[in-house]
């Protein structure tokens, strides 16, 4: 079974920074890849950053390319996301999600994966 859980969210004003983290439990962790997608009130999940099994591959979406970074661990089964110079449009719940898969790409489809943590909430302030 496999286990998702987020940490690191909370309120920021508009310029600062966070950094999310995930922790994975479950098969063995390299054998997935990983990814973050953010939702907003109102609006459908959005893709943010994904991962590959190895971390030679990242992708991300056009709104946060340069701003966040994707990183793991797979020694200690954590994915991690840094996110600088953030927007008040950041606002939204923020989702770890696993994609099995020893892929050279990223998913940037919500079908691409098929775990799911519980989500963290992240608010900027303007």
């Amino acid at each position: 079974q496999v286990q998702l859980v987020e940490s690191g969210g909370g309120l920021v004003q508009a310029g600062g920074s966070l950094r999310l983290s995930c922790t994975y439990s479950g098969h063995t962790f390299s054998n997935f890849a990983m990814g973050w997608f953010r939702q907003g009130p109102g609006q459908e999940r959005e893709f943010v950053a994904g991962i590959s099994w190895s971390g030679g591959y990242t992708g991300y979406g056009d709104s946060v390319k340069g701003r966040f970074t994707i990183s793991r661990s797979n020694g200690v089964n954590t994915v991690s996301l840094q996110m600088n110079s953030l927007k008040p449009e950041d606002t939204a719940v923020y989702y770890c999600a696993a994609d099995r898969g020893r892929y050279t790409r990223v998913g940037v489809s919500t079908h691409d994966y098929a775990y799911w943590g519980q989500g963290t909430q992240v608010t900027v302030s303007s």
